[in-house]
């Protein structure tokens, strides 16, 4: 018995350990490839970040331009409608299911929730595309469809099950006694979940919306399906823009290895990665605060 614990132990210690040294390895994959653009082609952090003229050269000479501020406007101004339109709605219905009707979320809002889950984000894209893109066209009377909005949309429910399950989660935590006290202080249940379950799970909720948030993100396909992939800053909701993952997804295949162009793309790609190291920053810090709290 002692044997097969130690042999189950060193094999669970052997799959962290290669899961950690795998992270690392990405990371220090993306450091090589994506500081290229500093060190190889000379161009300064500055410029990347906040100049919008995208122009890189396709070659192993440089001198092309490398501004992405176009996309990261793009990436951040898209994320941030997601999370206006999905935030609301997802802790509406983490409140239904954890406090108003947990049997009948039970039976029917987590299995779809779960449903949502699944689905791959190529659906998303093809449903954004060929529905709500006409759609858009038609309420506001555009050329085009394609826009900040739609991929807002699209990304509001696919980040929409990620927010609801971690804040449903959070609300269930909360100790039972929580709520026996409100009430026995004559609270109503609305004031009981606004005044103390919501405050008490407050860690767990923003918990839910920063890892929707990285997901949105990091989300390409279904993305790059609905905002027009124009390179320019949008003016509104309703301009088409670009994004760093549709970007990458859209120029990686075609750029030579290792030429400016390239390059370009990898850096990218390793601002995704240092984004996606803040989001998790954020969310041990979010959760270790509320496990002092309590």
């Amino acid at each position: 018995m002692e044997k097969k614990e130690t042999v189950w132990r060193g094999l669970i210690a052997a799959c962290g350990l290669f899961l950690i040294l795998l992270t690392v390895s990405i990371g220090v994959f993306l450091c090589y490839k994506g500081l290229g653009t500093f060190t190889l082609y000379k161009h300064s952090v500055w410029e990347f970040l906040f100049s919008s003229n995208w122009n890189p050269a396709d070659d192993f000479q440089g001198g092309g331009q490398v501004g992405a501020a176009i996309f990261i406007v793009g990436s951040v101004s898209i994320c941030l409608l997601a999370l206006l339109i999905a935030t609301p709605f997802s802790l509406a219905a983490a409140i239904f299911m954890a406090v108003i009707s947990p049997r009948v979320s039970n039976r029917l809002l987590q299995p779809a929730v779960e449903i949502f889950v699944g689905i791959p984000s190529v659906v998303y894209g093809w449903v954004g595309l060929t529905v709500l893109v006409p759609l858009i066209q038609k309420i506001f009377n555009l050329q085009y469809g394609y826009s900040v909005l739609a991929g807002g949309i699209v990304l509001a429910v696919m980040i929409f099950p990620t927010i609801t399950s971690v804040s449903a989660d959070s609300i269930r935590n909360i100790p039972r006694q929580y709520q026996e006290a409100a009430y026995g202080l004559g609270s109503t249940r609305w004031q009981v979940i606004r005044r103390v379950l919501i405050p008490a799970a407050r860690p767990g909720i923003l918990t839910g919306v920063i890892l929707g948030l990285a997901r949105a993100f990091g989300e390409a396909l279904a993305v790059a399906m609905v905002i027009g992939k124009m390179k320019a800053f949008p003016t509104g909701i309703l301009s088409p823009t670009n994004n760093l993952p549709a970007a990458i997804a859209s120029d990686m295949g075609g750029a030579a290895d290792g030429g400016e162009y390239n390059i370009a793309l990898w850096t990218m790609a390793l601002l995704l990665l240092i984004i996606s190291f803040a989001f998790i920053l954020i969310v041990r810090k979010i959760s270790s605060k509320g496990v002092r709290e309590r």
